[in-house]
């Protein structure tokens, strides 16, 4: 795809009657940050960008230095669909500057620039993924309160989000994201839209436009959609399983014909990688407290570190091949959730898959039995390791990682400790309803 040009954006405005231009970029935990500018200062924003007090953002700057510059990249303009066409709204994505128009160190979107760097200089110009995020809607933000009793692929009258959904994948798709397809999933008003893999950045970028497009759709109706990864007790949580591949120009390098499993060394290696370093990067994939009540056996996410060609209780699966479809090879890691940044996540699963390359780590056999029915001492025979079963067990791995280090950098890395440290013992220090009800009555 052709780069737009700054004279390019200037005439989309004029020819749609774009009045504000929506400057998006994130915090380091992922959340959505943003400013309206018009269209007298869109050109001068184009040139020079546009300043903003970084010791507001989450994770940002000190106060004492908190000059931050907004760049918008003219290739992600698209206009709001659910705002009017008069006096229309537009967005762009930002990458954030020092004062002196250096990339910022603290920016999600440079961590995940900077990861492609080295992909780039290893020989693999593009980084693909594919996210699958999964998401509820509730009457209201307050509680629970479901929209259907639905299952798995179910249709109406049971599932009657089909029209918010409808209007969902309008929308994604008037604002250049491609959607392969929606369905109701297992979970009662649980749902996903899947969007056709893209290069790492543009995909990342894509995430954040998603998350906010299901949102305002959602508001529209009157209803709220949550990315949180665990809001029912006993039903299944939100998973993002993310497919993911490395290409050479146009060869898919997990490819390898002459492979019992169709899989090449380096696909071996970049799974081996993920692998050895999925503990470590937990923190960034499940970011939240909540993400650790999803990350138990028996609701279909996968805790046990190893992978499999087919079987879905392994951490990572490698979809089967069929013939013909060379460039599809790939593996899907399916730990990540919705709630986490997708800059960072997706950096974060490249360095390690990137590090099983340059080490050259040895893959384990695969795990083509169901995890969740071997014991706990049958697993340990076998290897298999789970994942940290807490955001506290998390952090404390991923404080004491080299690869996080690398892959958040050294601005980032001790802010992004430091706050989940503290969400930690916030959350450690409550007493849930849980508790009250399990020990007041008896001690």
């Amino acid at each position: 795809m052709a780069k737009r040009t700054k004279q390019d954006i200037l005439k989309m405005v004029k020819e749609n009657d774009v009045k504000f231009i929506r400057l998006w970029f994130t915090d380091v935990l992922g959340q959505v940050k943003s400013f309206a500018i018009t269209d007298k200062e869109l050109e001068g924003a184009l040139d020079n960008g546009m300043g903003f007090d970084g010791s507001s953002i989450t994770g940002y700057q000190a106060i004492e230095e908190s000059d931050m510059i907004a760049m918008p990249d003219p290739d992600t303009f698209a206009i709001l669909p659910w705002r009017p066409s008069e006096k229309a709204v537009a967005r762009m994505i930002c990458d954030v500057l020092n004062p002196d128009k250096t990339p910022y160190e603290g920016d999600p979107r440079y961590v995940l620039k900077r990861a492609l760097e080295r992909a780039k200089k290893m020989g693999y110009d593009h980084y693909y993924v594919g996210p699958e995020l999964e998401f509820f809607y509730f009457k209201a933000d307050s509680a629970t309160e479901v929209l259907d009793k639905g299952g798995y692929f179910d249709l109406t009258t049971l599932d009657v989000a089909s029209d918010l959904r409808r209007e969902t994948v309008l929308a994604l798709e008037k604002m250049g994201v491609d959607v392969e397809y929606s369905h109701h999933e297992v979970a009662p008003s649980q749902h996903e839209v899947d969007m056709r893999f893209k290069d790492a950045l543009e995909m990342a970028d894509s995430v954040i436009t998603y998350k906010v497009v299901v949102k305002e759709i959602a508001s529209k109706f009157g209803v709220y959609a949550t990315f949180m990864p665990k809001p029912i007790f006993g039903e299944n949580g939100s998973g993002m399983h993310t497919h993911q591949s490395l290409f050479s120009g146009k060869k898919n390098v997990f490819y390898d014909a002459k492979s019992e499993d169709f899989l090449s060394d380096t696909a071996h290696s970049y799974i081996a990688g993920l692998l050895k370093h999925a503990k470590e990067i937990c923190s960034i994939f499940a970011q939240t407290t909540n993400s650790y009540k999803r990350l138990v056996p028996g609701y279909e996410a996968p805790v046990y570190i190893a992978w499999s060609r087919r079987n879905r209780s392994a951490l990572i699966r490698v979809p089967l091949y069929y013939p013909g479809k060379e460039m599809a090879t790939r593996c899907e890691f399916r730990a990540c959730d919705p709630a986490c940044n997708p800059y960072l996540t997706f950096a974060a699963m490249l360095h390690a898959g990137l590090d099983g390359i340059e080490k050259g780590y040895k893959v384990p056999k695969p795990m083509d039995q169901n995890l969740y029915h071997l014991s706990d001492d049958e697993r340990k025979k076998k290897g298999i390791e789970t994942l940290p079963d807490s955001l506290g067990q998390a952090i404390t791995v991923s404080e004491n990682s080299e690869l996080v280090k690398k892959v958040l950098g050294d601005h980032i890395f001790p802010r992004f400790i430091s706050l989940k440290k503290k969400e930690w013992d916030d959350y450690r220090i409550r007493v849930p309803q849980f508790e009250l009800e399990k020990y007041l009555p008896v001690l």
